[in-house]
């Protein structure tokens, strides 16, 4: 009797036409709209991965990608047949690192774009635990750009971000590194409930418009705030606060302890609740079991565990 379903054949003749290496450029050019993207991406020229895909648009007997302006778009067919090689390259790449031991030798860099105001919390710690695994390292701490942290990432222009609790969406991972809280800073000798809402504040953020994060949350309670001052830095926070006796601000703990504060400031415990500050990592989804990824990703973890 003739089964419905047949076991599918692999027809291994047709392999010695097929170039393997051309569909990595395939991925990163539909994933990057952009061959000069995936060309950094994949460590190679741009005239080369041109070359590439020229080959393997005859090889596919299809464009696969079109140019609108700037960018790479994909065709009818590149769009359909995206899954299934994004899906056999996962495979493929599952298989050959189950045995792959790594060699933490092989990490010459580690770059990772961190808000200036957090970095003081985290570089030092880092720097002195790889420096005791005796590694050559060379570190890039840069501005972060929330903006291109999912492009910045995927192109491997970062290894890492560093950056509070929040959603830049499901292509990227995060892990909680450090919890920390708020606190209010005044040259006031007390400080109630009453006291912070009627008192001018200052804010602190990097952005040019947005609300505070202690105001979003106080917001949500109905709750507002005078700010007479916004600024970029919470040191500049701190020596203005030395100039008005009235004026407060309300700053992580965490970071409050890396900067220079005055005699005349006392600390509070906040008088309202406000929600706990979490620090943590991102990485690039697609990198999750690369090796050098995960050995960096665990050395970070072991630093804050």
């Amino acid at each position: 009797m003739n089964t419905i379903h047949s076991k599918p054949i692999i027809d291994l003749a047709v392999f010695h036409r097929i170039d393997i290496n051309l569909y990595p450029l395939f991925i990163a050019i539909y994933e990057q709209n952009s061959i000069s993207k995936a060309a950094q991406i994949l460590s190679i020229t741009q005239s080369a991965a041109s070359h590439a895909l020229q080959r393997l648009r005859q090889q596919l007997q299809d464009d696969l990608f079109v140019r609108a302006g700037s960018k790479m778009l994909p065709t009818p067919f590149a769009e359909q047949i995206y899954q299934p090689i994004q899906n056999a390259l996962y495979a493929i790449q599952n298989i050959a690192i189950q045995k792959q031991q790594f060699d933490p030798t092989l990490v010459k860099s580690l770059k990772i774009a961190i808000h200036d105001e957090i970095e003081p919390i985290i570089f030092p710690k880092l720097i002195q635990h790889f420096q005791k695994l005796n590694l050559e390292i060379e570190f890039l701490s840069s501005k972060l750009d929330r903006k291109n942290v999912v492009a910045d990432l995927a192109a491997q222009q970062i290894d890492f971000i560093i950056d509070l609790e929040q959603s830049y969406g499901d292509k990227v991972q995060y892990k909680n590194l450090v919890q920390d809280h708020f606190v209010v800073c005044s040259q006031q000798k007390k400080i109630e409930l009453d006291d912070y809402f009627s008192a001018p504040h200052i804010g602190v953020s990097s952005r040019r418009t947005g609300v505070l994060l202690e105001d979003i949350y106080l917001n949500k309670k109905k709750l507002t705030r005078h700010i007479f001052l916004r600024c970029q830095h919470y040191s500049t926070a701190l020596q203005i606060l030395e100039q008005y006796p009235t004026v407060m601000l309300t700053i992580p703990r965490g970071i409050l302890s890396h900067l220079k504060i005055s005699n005349s400031i006392q600390i509070f415990k906040s008088p309202v609740d406000l929600p706990i500050v979490n620090i943590g990592m991102y990485w690039h989804k697609d990198l999750e079991q690369n090796l050098r990824y995960v050995f960096l990703r665990n050395e970070i973890l072991k630093i804050f565990a």
